[in-house]
């Protein structure tokens, strides 16, 4: 049986637990400035091109708290990661990706990640944003 001390820890953490999505609001709204916005505009992007994706955040740890916001189907689309300068799209399988429009300027010398750094002020082409999700939504899902 457990005791009274352990009962109310437990209520806390049920009370505080939050969704991944919910983790991903949050995460938006504390940078409160360009990244917050750009990584609002890219999860949108993201929900549009596949209407089945799974948020989750991984990755979490005393020094990101927050943990990385994750977009999933079939395995990992990509990865949403905020620095100070820019925000990081990382596609776990975009090595693999045809990326005709030249959005991948991160990450170009492995053999499975790509990634797109966007720095304040830069915008995003969203046709072949959406096109790389759909092809990364495609490998995911051809492969199993």
């Amino acid at each position: 049986m457990a005791d009274k001390k352990t009962e109310v820890a437990g209520a806390t953490a049920a009370k505080d637990a939050k969704t991944a999505s919910q983790l991903i609001d949050v995460k938006i709204t504390a940078l409160a400035d360009w990244r917050g916005e750009m990584l609002a505009r890219i999860r949108n992007l993201i929900r549009e091109a596949d209407l089945d994706v799974i948020e989750e955040v991984k990755w979490r740890k005393p020094s990101n708290p927050a943990g990385v916001p994750v977009w999933s189907h079939a395995g990992v689309i990509c990865t949403g990661e905020t620095y100070k300068d820019k925000v990081k799209l990382t596609f776990a399988k975009g090595a693999l990706l045809d990326d005709p429009s030249g959005l991948f300027n991160s990450s170009l010398e492995g053999n499975i990640r790509r990634a797109i750094d966007i720095e304040k002020g830069v915008q995003i082409d969203e046709t072949a944003l959406k096109a790389l999700i759909r092809a990364a939504v495609a490998l995911n899902t051809n492969s199993r």
